[in-house]
């Protein structure tokens, strides 16, 4: 009886000793946690990222202005595994509201009279739908995230999800979580000595968080000076659909 007793009084021990090992992790880790939200916090990184926010917001504008100037050609690609499905292009310029105004200017070819009958006909005609409902919802998702929101950065600054980094003389990089859905991440080069966004690179989703969503963006300079979206590529990788957009052949516009 005493044996058992003993071994009862040693498993006790072991269960507190175990329970208070826990405890302790628990504790390292809330406290990790806690110092990454206070650095995030301090005054003076949320000052600098403040003013890197204000150049950004400053630049955007800027090159808005400049921009409305310029005619161009807007090129954009579908692929489905690989294979381009659709291709698009569009002579853009700035109407007098500000907005973009787009005239088609080649568009994909309709479907050929020989197209493939019965199920294998069906599966063909499927995936091209699916395609071009993946077209308008990738356009409507890039819209959220280019150009960049000023308004959208402040706000996930203020909730503690922003963070400044400057990996070399002349650059700035600036990443914000929660921007414009739950769990998505922005993180955008800038050149503080040329005052202009050089790439944009966004971690996202479409319908749901495990439909993840890859969006690159870069930028380029005209001679004269205006900073232009020159090459985008949303990936869902989930549906292997790919979204390529290019810019280019920019001219003042016919006044």
């Amino acid at each position: 009886m005493q044996r058992i007793e003993t071994k009862i009084v040693k498993v006790s021990r072991r269960s507190a000793a175990t329970r208070l090992s826990l405890m302790f992790a628990l504790m390292t880790v809330a406290l990790v946690a806690i110092g990454a939200a206070s650095s995030m916090q301090d005054p003076a990184a949320k000052e600098k990222l403040q003013a890197k926010i204000a150049d950004v917001k400053a630049s955007l504008a800027k090159n808005q202005e400049a921009l409305r100037m310029y005619a161009w050609q807007e090129t954009t690609e579908i692929s489905l595994k690989g294979d381009v499905k659709s291709k698009t292009q569009n002579a853009c310029s700035y109407g007098a509201d500000g907005k973009v105004v787009k005239t088609l200017v080649s568009a994909p070819p309709e479907k050929k009279k020989d197209a493939p009958r019965g199920l294998k006909g069906k599966i063909v005609e499927n995936k091209v739908e699916d395609v071009k409902e993946y077209m308008e919802s990738s356009a409507k998702l890039i819209k959220m995230y280019v150009p960049p929101d000023p308004a959208k950065m402040q706000a996930s600054m203020q909730a503690g999800k922003g963070s400044l980094t400057q990996p070399s003389a002349g650059k700035a990089v600036l990443a914000f979580s929660d921007y414009a859905l739950p769990g998505d991440k922005l993180t955008l080069t800038f050149d503080t000595t040329g005052n202009k966004i050089v790439s944009v690179n966004v971690n996202t989703y479409l319908d749901k968080p495990d439909d993840t969503v890859t969006l690159a963006v870069n930028f380029t300079s005209l001679p004269e000076g205006p900073n232009y979206l020159s090459y985008s590529l949303l990936d869902v990788k989930a549906k292997k659909v790919q979204v390529k957009t290019t810019n280019a052949g920019y001219k003042l516009a016919a006044k």
